[in-house]
C-alpha cells in the first residue's frame, strides 16, 4: 500500500511540474533538463566504467556539502570517473559545467524502469547521496546490485516519517544504505531507535568546504576599493523580508558601507532593490567604471561614492564575507537561513532571522557565542550599534565565530578514511 501511495505521489508531482512549467521558469527547466536523458547519458558515458562513482545532490547547498568529498576522492583516485546528478534546477543550472567531475545530469524521476536503466548505463562502483535525498527505486536498485551506498552529512529529526508509525517504506529505504555519516548525536539516537546501527557521527562537511574557500580565496580588489577601509555590512542570500528590515535598521548609517548579495538576481528584484536603496550601484555597473581596470590590478583608485553595492551575479558571495565588518545571512524570515558558515569562517559576527532552529550550525553558532538571531529591524539596529561601538564585544564574537568553524572541521577526511578502509574503491 505504501508503495502505491509513493507512486501516486510521484505521478501527481510530475503532473504538477508539467502544469507549473507553463508559467514557472524553474519547473520548465526541470522538465526540459530530463528530455531524452537516457539517450544523452548513454551517449556521454558510453561503455560502463569499472571505476565510476555517482553522487546525487538535491540542489546547490547539498552540492557544497558533497563537494569536499568529491574533490578528495578525485585527488586520491586518479583513474576515477564521477557522475554528479541534481534534482533541482537551482543546482544543475549553476553547476552543469563544474570541472571537478566527468558528467553532470539531472536525476530522472524515480521509477522501477528508470532506476534499472540508469544503473545499466552508469554501472557505479560507489553511490553517494548527500544529506537527505531518499528515492525509493534508486536506493532499492543499489541494494539489488550490491552497490555500496553512503549518505553523507545526514541529519534527522523526530518529526520525519522514518520515526512515525506509518513510516515503514521510509525505514525500508534506510536499511538499503551501507553507511550513514551523521552531523550530530541526536541523529544517531534517532536511527538507533529504529534499529539502524551502520552509522558514524562525523559532523558536517560544509565546515571543510568553507575553510577551503577561505584559505584559497584570491583578493577581490574592486571590492576592496569599494569598501575603502570603512566599516562594511555584508548581507548575503537575502530575500525581500530581509532587505526591508536591513533598510529600516541601517538607513541613517551613512558611514557604514552596505553590500547586498540577494538570493534572487532576476531583473525585477534588482530593480526593486535599487528602488529600496536609492543611490545604490550594481556590481555589473561598477565593473564598467573607468577606474575598474586599476582596481582589478590592485591599484588604489576612487571607484564610486555610492554606499550600497548590489551583487548581481552568482558565485562571489562566499568570498565577499572576508570584507565584512558584520555579516547578515538571509532567509531567516522565510523558510530558513542560508549558509552561515561562509561568513563565520572569516571570523565575522553573524546575524540572521528567527527561522533557524532546523539548522544545527546556526543553533551551534549562537550557543558558542558567534551568532545572533534577530526578529525585527529594531533588534537588528541594536545589534549593529552594539557591535560597532563595543570593541571587546565585537572581538569576542568574531573570535567565537572563527573558532566554531575550526573545531568542527574534519568530516571529509573521516568519510574518505572509511572508503579506504572498506576498500570501496581501488587505486
Amino acid at each position: 500500500m505504501a508503495v502505491i501511495i509513493y507512486n501516486v505521489f510521484l505521478a501527481l508531482f510530475r503532473l504538477g511540474i508539467s502544469l507549473a512549467s507553463l508559467w514557472n521558469r524553474k519547473a520548465k527547466l526541470w522538465l526540459e533538463g530530463r528530455k531524452n536523458i537516457f539517450e544523452r547519458l548513454n551517449s556521454e558515458l558510453g561503455t560502463p566504467h569499472s571505476e565510476l562513482i555517482w553522487m546525487h545532490c538535491s540542489s546547490l547547498g547539498e552540492f557544497e556539502q558533497g563537494r569536499p568529498v568529491l574533490e578528495k576522492l578525485r585527488s586520491e583516485y586518479r583513474g576515477l570517473k564521477i557522475l554528479l546528478t541534481f534534482f533541482s534546477p537551482s543546482g544543475y543550472e549553476i553547476r552543469k559545467n563544474y570541472p571537478g567531475v566527468d558528467y553532470v545530469f539531472y536525476l530522472p524521476i524515480d521509477s522501477t524502469a528508470n532506476a534499472k536503466r540508469l544503473f545499466d548505463i552508469v554501472n557505479p562502483r560507489l553511490v553517494l547521496f548527500v544529506k537527505y535525498e531518499y528515492w525509493y527505486y534508486y536506493i532499492g536498485e543499489c541494494k539489488k546490485r550490491n552497490v555500496p551506498l553512503l549518505m553523507i552529512s545526514a541529519i534527522f529529526r523526530k518529526k520525519q516519517p522514518f520515526f512515525k508509525w506509518y513510516g515503514g517504506l521510509y525505514r525500508k529505504m534506510l536499511r538499503c544504505f551501507t553507511h550513514f555519516f551523521l552531523q550530530d548525536e541526536n541523529s544517531k539516537k534517532l536511527l538507533q531507535s529504529v534499529q539502524i546501527n551502520n552509522i558514524s557521527v562525523t559532523g558536517d562537511t560544509r565546515f571543510d568546504r568553507v575553510s577551503e574557500i577561505a584559505e584559497t580565496a584570491e583578493p577581490i580588489y574592486i571590492i576592496e576599493q569599494f569598501c575603502a577601509a570603512q566599516k562594511v555590512f555584508v548581507a548575503g542570500s537575502t530575500w525581500p523580508a530581509d532587505e526591508s528590515i536591513i533598510k529600516k535598521a541601517i538607513n541613517s548609517d551613512s558611514n557604514l558601507k552596505l553590500i547586498i548579495a540577494p538570493h534572487e538576481i532576476h531583473e525585477k528584484h534588482l530593480w526593486e532593490l535599487k528602488s529600496l536603496f536609492p543611490g545604490s550601484i550594481l556590481f555589473s555597473q561598477l565593473t564598467t567604471h573607468p577606474a575598474f581596470a586599476k582596481a582589478s590590478a590592485g591599484k588604489h583608485s576612487q571607484l564610486t561614492t555610492h554606499n550600497c553595492l548590489i551583487i548581481d551575479n552568482i558565485g562571489m558571495l562566499s568570498k565577499l564575507y572576508r570584507y565584512a565588518t558584520i555579516a547578515y545571512i538571509g532567509g531567516g524570515f522565510n523558510n530558513g537561513i542560508h549558509n552561515i558558515l561562509e561568513a563565520a569562517v572569516y571570523g565575522k559576527p553573524v546575524i540572521f532571522g528567527p527561522e533557524y532552529m532546523k539548522f544545527r550550525e546556526a543553533v551551534g553558532l549562537i550557543q558558542y557565542g558567534g551568532g545572533i538571531s534577530i526578529r525585527n529591524s529594531r533588534e537588528l539596529r541594536n545589534c549593529i550599534v552594539k557591535l560597532l561601538t563595543d570593541t571587546l564585544y565585537y572581538e569576542e564574537m568574531a573570535k567565537k565565530s572563527f573558532e566554531y568553524v575550526r573545531i568542527n572541521r574534519g568530516a571529509t577526511q573521516m568519510i574518505l578514511n572509511y572508503i579506504q578502509e572498506k576498500r570501496l574503491l581501488t587505486k
